[in-house]
C-alpha cells in the first residue's frame, strides 16, 4: 500500500453505535468503534496482551474491552485499565495497541497509512469537492478477488468498452481509441476518453493532441478513490479499498441530483444501483481472471497506446513507493 495517505475504508453507515467491528483493511486486522460522542476510533484488532480479537470484546464507555481478561483501549490505543493489576496501577506502555488517525466525511470512514502527524498537519482528504448534500446516492459493495491495483486499471482502461460492455454502456461499435489525452496532476490522473467506430484512419496520437476543452470524464486520486464524471448532474465515484494484496472492496456510488422530489429520487437510485450491478458484473468477470492479481510498473505486459492512463498510473505508483523506500511490486 502507498504511505502516507488517507484511504477510505468503510462507510459511516456500517459501524453502529454500541458494537465493534473487525474488519480487514490495508493487510491488517482492524477494530472500529464508535465512542459515545459517536466519533469513530480504529485500531490493530489483536490484543498486546494474549493476541485475542478485540472486535469480539464489548464497548465500555468510549474504551473497548478485550474479552479474554478485560484490558481497556481508548482512541488513542492507550490501555486504561488491566482490572488484574487493580484500576488504580499505572498501566505499561508496552500495553498500548497500534491506533490509526481516524477521519470520517463524505459518507466514509477514512484512515492515514503512514508516518505519525499532527491532524492539523495531515493533508485533505482525497475526494471531489464539488459532490456536496445537493446529490443523493445509493451505494454498491462488492468484494474483488484481486489486488486493489487491477481494480483500479480496470477502471482507467478505455479500450475494454465495446467489448466487455457490448450490451450495455459499450453499445455502438467505438473501437478505435484516440489518444487517449491523459494529465498527470500531483495525485490526480485526468483522463479524456475519444473513442469511435473504426473508419480505416488510424487513431491519433496522444502527443498530437491538445488538452481538450471539456472537463475530463475520468479522474483518478490517488491512492484509492475515482470519479466518471457523466454530467454536472450525474457522477459515479468508485472507493477500491484494499482488504489485502488478494482482495479488494469496491464501494460504488452513482451521485445524482437529475431527479430531486423524494420519491422520484430514491426509484432513481434504486433503478441506477441495478444497472450498475450489471455493468460492474461485466467488469468483474473478466478482471478476476487477470495473472497477476497485482500489477506494477515494468511487469510483462504488453501495452497499446489506449492502456495510457494504466501506464502513467503505474508509473506513478511506482515513484511513490521508490520515494518511501519501500519495494515497487
Amino acid at each position: 500500500m502507498l504511505p502516507n495517505y488517507w484511504y477510505a475504508i468503510l462507510e459511516s453507515n456500517e459501524v453502529k453505535r454500541g458494537k465493534p467491528l473487525g474488519v480487514t483493511r490495508l493487510g491488517e486486522k482492524l477494530v472500529v468503534w464508535r465512542n459515545e460522542r459517536g466519533e469513530v476510533a480504529v485500531l490493530h484488532e489483536t490484543c498486546p496482551h494474549r493476541g485475542v480479537a478485540l472486535s469480539t470484546g464489548r464497548l465500555i464507555g468510549d474504551c473497548v474491552e478485550c474479552p479474554f481478561h478485560g484490558f481497556q483501549f481508548n482512541a488513542a490505543g492507550s490501555c486504561t485499565l488491566i482490572p488484574a493489576n487493580g484500576k488504580n496501577t499505572l498501566v505499561p506502555k508496552a500495553f498500548n495497541a497500534a491506533a490509526y488517525v481516524t477521519k470520517e466525511a463524505h459518507g466514509f470512514i477514512w484512515v492515514w497509512h503512514g508516518e505519525p502527524r499532527a491532524l492539523a498537519a495531515l493533508p485533505p482528504l482525497p475526494f471531489f469537492d464539488d459532490i456536496d448534500d445537493s446529490y443523493s446516492y445509493l451505494t454498491l459493495r462488492d468484494h474483488w478477488p484481486v489486488h486493489y491495483t487491477r481494480a483500479i486499471e480496470n477502471q482507467l482502461d478505455v479500450v475494454h468498452l465495446p467489448f466487455i460492455h457490448k450490451t450495455t454502456i459499450g453499445r455502438g461499435g467505438h473501437t478505435l481509441v484516440d489518444g487517449p489525452y491523459v494529465k498527470l496532476d500531483s495525485d490526480r490522473l485526468l483522463v479524456w476518453v475519444d473513442n469511435r467506430v473504426d473508419d480505416g484512419a488510424p487513431p491519433r496520437k496522444w502527443s498530437e493532441m491538445t488538452e481538450p476543452a471539456r472537463l475530463p470524464l475520468l479522474t483518478f486520486i490517488f491512492p484509492n478513490i475515482w470519479q466518471n464524471h457523466l454530467g454536472d448532474n450525474l457522477r459515479i465515484v468508485i472507493a477500491f479499498v484494499p482488504i489485502d494484496d488478494e482482495n479488494t472492496m469496491l464501494y460504488l456510488r452513482q451521485y445524482q441530483r437529475i431527479s430531486r422530489a423524494p420519491v422520484l429520487r430514491t426509484v432513481f437510485d434504486y433503478v441506477a444501483r441495478l444497472g450498475n450491478i450489471v455493468i460492474l458484473n461485466q467488469d468483474k468477470r473478466a478482471v478476476v481472471t487477470e495473472l497477476p492479481p497485482k500489477t506494477w510498473a515494468g511487469m510483462d505486459e504488453a501495452l497499446i497506446q489506449g492502456d495510457r492512463p494504466i501506464i502513467l498510473f503505474r508509473q506513478r505508483r511506482k515513484e511513490l513507493l521508490e520515494a518511501a523506500g519501500l519495494p515497487t511490486h
